[in-house]
This record gives structure tokens, C-alpha cells and sequence, in this order.
């Protein structure tokens, strides 16, 4: 299998460590070309609104749109944020998925956190998963057919809050799987990738 991860700015060398030891051929993708013969992409966490514009100066906006018709994609926190279709704010989006994201939900850099989360779409469900939440957005709203993975536990908030959603082969994060130590997710996402 080969994916590819979006290598503008952010942690994408994260994600290609946890992706080698499932077997992955990786690929950074930088420019248009890169994403030829890729069976998926990730689109890590970093600063979204960099992410945006490094992708339009390079030309990536209409190719990852391309790609996104039949290949699936997985936003980890920026990630998710770039493929949405709202943020409430001028920046460039891909406009792929359909949720609206806030961003920066938590506060600041020192407002990071980690909890666990129940991921009933996981391999070994009953096992909580470990989510890292770095300056990370929340998932506000989702449309008709968006399926909701995961929401942060009550003594986090009010138990509404969506953190992990899925739109087809569509996958959004509002933490960073590549982070966890649990390669749950990764294997997840390539679930979607081998379709």
C-alpha cells in the first residue's frame, strides 16, 4: 500500500513513523504530481491556515479536491480543520467534508490535553484510546450522512463535543493518532484505503 502525506508544514514526519511499521509505503507530498498512484493521503496537524496557503501557492487546492472524489483522506487536527467546509473564518479549504470546525477550541498551546475516548469503529473497541489534544479544534456541526466516531467524555465538557467523524472515505481528527503510541487509527484509516 502506498500513502501519501501532505508535507507542507506541520507533523507529517510523525505520521510516516507510525505508518512504516504497518508495512506503508510513504510518500511526502508536495506538489500536484505526488499524488499520483497514492491509495490515500493525510493531511497532518500543524497551523491550518499555512497549510491552506502553501497549498494554493503550490497549486494543491484542485488536485486534492480531484484526489478526494475517489481516495480517501484523513485530517488529523489542521488536517481536519483544511478538509472542512466552514470554519466561520477567511482561509483556504478544501471544502471536501461536510462539517463546520472551530478552531482552537480549547484555548491555547498550554491548554494541550490528553484523555481517553470510547471508538466503538476501532479494532478492540472496549479498549479506550489515548487522544492528544494540541490547540485542537472541535467538530461543531455535521451534515446529513457525516457518521460520528468519537466525542469527548462529560468530565471534559457536556458530552457533545465531536472529535472524530467519518464522511464516506472521509476522516477527520480532532487530536493526533500519530502522537498516541496506538495504531489503531492508522489501521483504521488504511481499512478505508483498501476500500
Amino acid at each position: 500500500m502506498k500513502v501519501g502525506i501532505l508535507a507542507l508544514q506541520g507533523d507529517f514526519a510523525e505520521h510516516i513513523a507510525s505508518l512504516r511499521p504497518l508495512g506503508v509505503e510513504t510518500v511526502e507530498v508536495r506538489l500536484p504530481e505526488q499524488l499520483k498512484d497514492l491509495e490515500g493521503l493525510i493531511i497532518p496537524g500543524g497551523e491550518s491556515t499555512t497549510i491552506g496557503k502553501l497549498a494554493t501557492s503550490y497549486h494543491l487546492i484542485e488536485p486534492l479536491r480531484r484526489f478526494s472524489q475517489d481516495r480517501p483522506i484523513w485530517g488529523t487536527c489542521a488536517g481536519a480543520i483544511f478538509l472542512s467546509n466552514d470554519t466561520r473564518r477567511q482561509q483556504p479549504l478544501l471544502n471536501v467534508m461536510d462539517i463546520t470546525v472551530e478552531r482552537n477550541a480549547f484555548g491555547r498551546q498550554v491548554d494541550s490535553f490528553e484523555t481517553e475516548l470510547s471508538i466503538p469503529a476501532l479494532e478492540d473497541p472496549d479498549k479506550p484510546y489515548r487522544a492528544i489534544f494540541i490547540r485542537a479544534p472541535i467538530i461543531e456541526n455535521v451534515g446529513e450522512g457525516v457518521e460520528v466516531l468519537a466525542r469527548l467524555p462529560k468530565e471534559r465538557g457536556d458530552g457533545d463535543r465531536i472529535v472524530a467523524a467519518r464522511q464516506g472515505h472521509l476522516l477527520a481528527t480532532s487530536f493526533h493518532p500519530e502522537l498516541a503510541g496506538d495504531d489503531r487509527f492508522h489501521r483504521y484509516f488504511l481499512g478505508l484505503a483498501k476500500g
